[in-house]
């Protein structure tokens, strides 16, 4: 079996923990070896806020998708959300000492690097920067500076900032998990990564991803990332209003909202009704269809507005930012019957659904396929480019594995390798992060 072939994206929800391993077929598309998923207990809107059930759910996730491939798995990517998230635009620049030299890889670091210097308000840490464009010595609209000549090298940034505590403690929990923390992706990023094509983020496209928890957003424009926040609510608030609207309890609510649920209720008739058994010995309960899309309806209103008002925040009335792609759902909620067409209703934006089998293998599993899946498949692609998350054979092949690597690099023939420097800022932050969590105990 190949070695370092193999990554694990892991995607710790409100609602579920889903963990996938990997590896890219020679078609450059992904095959999917192993998938493993729990009832995700102790994350609430994104959060962790119980360590020891959140453990208990990964290690149950990842016991799974090794069973299932066959595999141990050694480190994972993991993805971050909740509502302490935000993104903010900075701009910042170098002078070079020799304009006669081109641009190289090392400039851009030094570029990114003076970014992750920024103060930051207490307690928040910077997650991921972004370069968005380039200006070289006064030139604007810039995509890729390398290889050019100039002294000034500038950039406008997309900065993710979280809270410290919250990334703390998904390190902690994946190390008590046994496993080795590759790599923290925000969550809105992942999931566009696995649904959204080249053509739409260069059109410009919203994505809004509807979990349990959290609702992510993430819009591009001209093939680069644009805005990104995390809405502190999701699926789940859904839930928790047919439970109180219905006087029934949350199973049988969830249940109600998959098999019935509606986010239009012109849809049902009023002599539509279900019944639902009482507990222990209780008159069963009867509900009408038209009720329960009512409630669901108001709900799914106050979530897409929410959107609706970040996406006017980015700019989107404005003529050049316009999105012309529209708009993307995707995530457990996005399967909600007609919520396409309420979208399309208050934003005026075309809508899709979207699925993040673009770039699985033609043989997945068709489960992997759902929206459902969106952000763990995102995790996965993340930590196969960057080759963060890996799977272990056995200790001594990894040991074999990085000297090869190192061979490689040296003889300069495997292109992957060469090509490090770019991320090697988020390595460098990753290691922090590592150093800080062993520190921390």
């Amino acid at each position: 079996m190949e070695q370092g072939k193999y990554s694990v994206g892991l995607d710790i929800g409100t609602t579920k923990i889903v963990a996938i391993i990997g590896r890219e077929n020679e078609y450059g598309k992904i095959e999917i070896l192993g998938t493993g998923k729990s009832k995700s207990l102790g994350v609430h809107r994104g959060v962790v806020n119980n360590i020891t059930q959140t453990i208990s759910s990964i290690q149950q996730a990842v016991e799974q998708a090794e069973v299932d491939a066959g595999l141990k798995i050694g480190s994972v990517v993991v993805g971050i959300a909740g509502q302490h998230i935000r993104s903010l635009q900075h701009s910042d620049y170098i002078t070079r000492p020799n304009s006669e030299e081109v641009i190289n890889d090392d400039d851009l670091e030094k570029l990114c690097n003076q970014v992750y210097k920024l103060v930051m308000l207490p307690g928040e840490e910077i997650i991921h920067v972004l370069p968005q464009e380039y200006k070289v010595d006064g030139q604007s609209e810039i995509k890729e500076p390398k290889g050019m000549y100039g002294g000034r090298l500038e950039a406008n940034f997309h900065v993710v900032v979280g809270q410290v505590s919250s990334i703390k403690n998904i390190g902690r929990c994946i190390k008590s998990a046994g496993l080795n923390l590759g790599n923290i992706t925000l969550e809105p990023l992942a999931s566009a990564e696995a649904v959204l094509s080249q053509e739409e983020k260069e059109a410009g496209v919203a994505l809004i991803d509807i979990g349990g928890g959290t609702t992510d957003l993430a819009i591009f424009k001209d093939g680069i990332i644009r805005h990104t926040s995390v809405i502190p609510f999701g699926g789940n608030v859904i839930t928790e209003d047919i439970k109180e609207g219905c006087s029934i309890i949350e199973k049988q609510a969830e249940l109600l909202k998959i098999k019935f649920g509606s986010a239009w209720p012109g849809e049902n008739r009023d002599n539509e009704i279900v019944s639902i058994p009482g507990l222990r010995g209780r008159e069963p309960k009867e509900i009408t269809l038209k009720n329960l899309s009512k409630i669901i309806h108001a709900r799914v209103v106050e979530i897409i507005e929410q959107v609706y008002v970040e996406i006017k925040n980015y700019g989107h009335e404005d003529q050049k930012k316009k999105l012309i792609a529209g708009i993307v759902l995707t995530g457990g909620g996005s399967q909600l019957n007609h919520l396409k067409q309420l979208v399309e209703y208050i934003t005026g934006m075309d809508t899709r659904i979207g699925y993040p089998n673009e770039h699985l293998a033609g043989d997945s599993d068709e489960e992997v396929a759902s929206p459902l899946y969106a952000t763990a498949v995102g995790l996965l692609m993340n930590a196969l480019e960057t080759k963060a998350g890996s799977v272990l054979e056995s200790e001594e092949e990894q040991v074999e594995e990085e000297v090869l690597v190192g061979q490689e690099s040296t003889a300069g023939q495997s292109v992957r390798t060469q090509t490090v420097p770019r991320k090697s800022i988020f390595d460098k932050w990753s290691e922090k992060l590592k150093d800080f969590l062993d520190n921390a105990e």
